[in-house]
Formats: structure tokens, sequence, C-alpha cells
């Protein structure tokens, strides 16, 4: 019997990139898994855990372990979302024993696109084809947090007719940090700008990244600069054909 996965769409992919989440489920059932959606499926509580409203993201998480607790595997398109259930519910649930349990639990069935395709699935070629030169942007809870260097870029190379070409700032952040660019935006069209120029020195004309809201602070640059170089997530591209 194949094993039984629940995607968690996050919000942003729910929201405005919802095609990322039809890659997502593409790919993992051309490896023979059964893929799930718990309707029921909100936030991850992110946003207001980094806002500072430790309460309203408790009641969002907790809303989480309820909606996942019988998952035999959860897969999230997102190294920020994953980072925040993995690593940050523990956190938010310390002064709550039960909750906190069951985060831990959560722990070991969670895991961002990337690495469950190598680790439990065992794959890097899933027989995925495009014709582009892509560089890859390490977006920054997956690199910092989850320490996914290496996969993606396995992945990636192993996509019949790609040219991968690094480029010489791809650790350095976009600039997005969710309310970061909008605290402070100044700053934040700044970073992005830097890693536009670091982009176009690769002559990449696609940019991949395992997070939509880096992508969509990189196109968003990119089309503001006129640049024809388009972002897609890692998912889109391992379920072209």
């Amino acid at each position: 019997m194949a094993a039984r996965v629940s995607l968690f769409v996050t919000c942003v992919i729910d929201q405005l990139f919802p095609k990322v989440g039809i890659a997502v489920v593409d790919v993992l059932e051309r490896l023979g898994f059964n893929v799930d959606f718990p309707e029921a499926q909100t936030c991850c509580g992110q946003p207001a855990f980094n806002s500072g409203y430790r309460e309203e993201a408790r009641q969002v998480a907790r809303h989480f372990l309820n909606v996942f607790q019988d998952a035999d595997y959860i897969v999230v398109p997102s190294g920020s979302c994953t980072s925040m259930v993995s690593h940050h519910f523990a956190d938010i649930f310390e002064k709550e024993p039960e909750a906190l349990r069951r985060a831990r639990e959560l722990e070991s069935k969670i895991y961002e696109f990337s690495r469950f395709l190598i680790e439990v699935a065992g794959v890097e070629d899933v027989g995925a084809r495009l014709d582009e030169i892509v560089t890859y942007h390490d977006s920054c809870h997956a690199l910092r947090e989850l320490a996914i260097k290496d996969g993606p870029r396995r992945l990636l190379r192993r996509v019949r007719g790609l040219e991968l070409r690094e480029m010489d700032a791809a650790e350095e952040c976009c600039g997005f940090g969710g309310t970061f660019s909008v605290k402070f935006a100044e700053v934040s069209g700044g970073m992005a700008r830097t890693k536009i120029d670091s982009i176009v020195r690769t002559g990449a004309s696609t940019v991949v990244s395992l997070d939509s809201s880096c992508l969509m602070q990189l196109q968003g640059a990119l089309s503001r600069a006129g640049l024809p170089i388009r972002t897609m997530h890692l998912a889109e591209v391992l379920a072209a054909r």
C-alpha cells in the first residue's frame, strides 16, 4: 500500500500561487504516493508569531495540531512554514505539556518538499524536463534553520535539459522576511536589488527557490527592473515534463 502524504499548502501558496500546490501533488503522485489535502487547514501561525502575538499564534498552531494529528507524513512546499512547525511550535507550547508532546510527535512527520523527496521517497530524478538556464536562491529558513542546501541542487541537476548556474550571492536574503518587508520597505528593496544584480550576472533565465514568498519578492524586483527573468518554485520545475 502506498504511503499517505498530507499536503500543507501554506497561506501564500493557497492565496497567490495555487499552481505550486498542484505541482507538488503531481510530483508526489507520479512517485506513487497517495496525497490528501485536509480542507480544515489554515495557517501555521508564523505571521502572528513573528509579530509578537504569541497567544494568537498558539490558537492557530493548536488548530494545526488538530488537523494533522493523524497524518503519516506532512509535506510542505516551504522551508519557512516547515521551520515554524518543526522548530517554533516547541517555543509557543513550552508551558503546555500536552500540546508540546503533540508538537514533538509532529516534528518527525513534517518535511519540506525537497527533503521529503530525497530522504523519504529516496529519489533525485523525478522524470522532469525543463530546457532552461536556472539559478537557485537559498531561502533563509530552509538554509539556516533546516540546513537544506545540497538537496534542491541535486534535484535540479537531474532535470533533463536544465543548466544550473550558481549566483555569487545565493545564500544572501532576498529581503522579504515576512513583516520585515512591510516594516522596513527601503531596506527590503535594497536587499532585493543586490540579489537581482547577482541573478543577472549568472545569465540565467529563471530563478528557483523553495519558498514562494521569496520568489514573490524577487519577481516583483525583476519586473520593476524590466528584466526578462522569471521565477519558479522547485515543485514547478520538477513537475515539468
